[in-house]
């Protein structure tokens, strides 16, 4: 990869919220270890539902929709959207599990894909650009349970009160 790719792919990491905790001098690091950009196409499926990759991303451009896909007793169902600068497959990448949620393009997407291969080495190499990288996805994984917390709170108070408002 050239050096001025390096730059560029690295300015996107460290604006994104990853960048926060791992700064710019992880940022190039990581940017030095990055595979390529996929480009998507509106509708394109970055994975699927049940798919193995040992791969996570980070949005680069557009908007990526978590997605249940339709079944024949199902409609498709878009359970988030995840937008410039979102880690996309990280928890499956860390712990080597299926993908439980398909990813589709909203519109023309691109992601930067990293490598268990290339992001291995990095364990060694640089253990606190690692460390780092493992707080922001705890961080983000503690954002969405408490989220979930809240939602689970607001709709016991609205099956309570018979959708009338607060108890």
């Amino acid at each position: 990869m050239q050096e001025r790719e390096v730059e560029r792919i690295a300015n996107l990491i460290y604006q994104a919220p990853l960048g926060e905790y791992i700064g710019r001098d992880g940022a190039a690091i990581l940017a030095a270890h990055a595979g390529r950009e996929h480009r998507l196409q509106d509708q394109d499926f970055l994975f699927h539902q049940g798919d193995l990759t040992n791969s996570f991303y980070i949005v680069t451009e557009g908007r990526l929709g978590l997605v249940r896909e339709k079944t024949e007793t199902r409609r498709e169902i878009t359970v988030h959207v995840l937008e410039k600068g979102d880690l996309v497959g990280e928890l499956s990448f860390i712990d080597q599990t299926p993908h439980d949620l398909s990813v589709r393009a909203l519109g023309n997407a691109a992601v930067l894909c990293f490598k268990a291969g290339d992001i291995q080495p990095l364990i060694t190499q640089h253990p606190q650009l690692v460390y780092n990288f493992m707080r922001a996805v705890v961080k983000r994984v503690h954002a969405v349970v408490t989220t979930l917390g809240q939602h689970e709170m607001e709709l016991q108070q609205y099956i309570q009160t018979g959708g009338r408002g607060r108890v």
